[in-house]
């Protein structure tokens, strides 16, 4: 089990009113809020270092967040927790992102995506191991899935190949998305001490 220190400033604001900056952000932009969904292992860890690192009270692009099932069987509908850990489902554990384009870019939450994992091993994240915990790009348009595909091979290239590494990473477009059940939701929020996957972290 992994202990990390958190943002206390971070955690009040998010549990206190999660969608008063998410109004706030909203009210100040017309732009219209765009949808990142990423699957990158325990979504516990996921959802906690993107909301870490873009806080919605700090107005830096995120507006909100859910952690989800997608990616999986098409004929099991709102799969449960216990059934997507056991693999035979093959959903993935992802955290849905909700963000402002004119705040931060997709660009830059696929970079920070690769940049908070290890997207080199197949369905593994640290000792973390099965399907559900596979690395995957969810596009929400062909758009995206353009984007994806050049930072995917610019963070190949600048740090990977030098390493005789390679990106495994699935980029493939979202299909059905079920929220995972309330306690999962800002875990890490509400259980400082929970456990957090040491490979979600900042790896450059």
């Amino acid at each position: 089990m992994i202990h990390h220190p958190v943002d206390v400033s971070i955690t009040s604001t998010v549990l206190r009113d999660p969608w008063e900056a998410h109004i706030t952000s909203l009210k100040a932009s017309t732009v219209q809020p765009q949808i990142a969904t990423f699957a990158s292992g325990c979504f516990w860890g996921v959802e906690h270092i993107f909301l870490k690192h873009f806080p919605p009270s700090q107005n830096k692009g995120i507006l909100s967040t859910t952690v989800g099932y997608t990616g999986g069987n098409p004929l099991v509908t709102n799969p449960s927790y216990k059934l997507v850990c056991g693999g035979a489902t093959d959903h993935a554990e992802a955290v849905k992102i909700e963000f402002d384009p004119s705040i931060v870019t997709y660009d830059q939450l696929v970079e920070f995506f690769y940049r908070t994992h290890d997207p080199t091993t197949v369905n593994r994240q640290g000792a973390d191991a099965g399907s559900q915990y596979r690395s995957a790009i969810f596009t929400h348009s062909d758009e995206q899935a353009a984007i994806a595909k050049r930072v995917t091979e610019e963070v190949q290239a600048k740090h990977f190949t030098p390493k005789g590494k390679q990106i495994v990473t699935e980029i493939i477009s979202a299909g059905p998305w079920w929220n995972a059940e309330d306690y999962h939701q800002l875990y890490l929020f509400k259980n400082p001490s929970g456990y957090q996957c040491p490979t979600h972290r900042l790896h450059w």
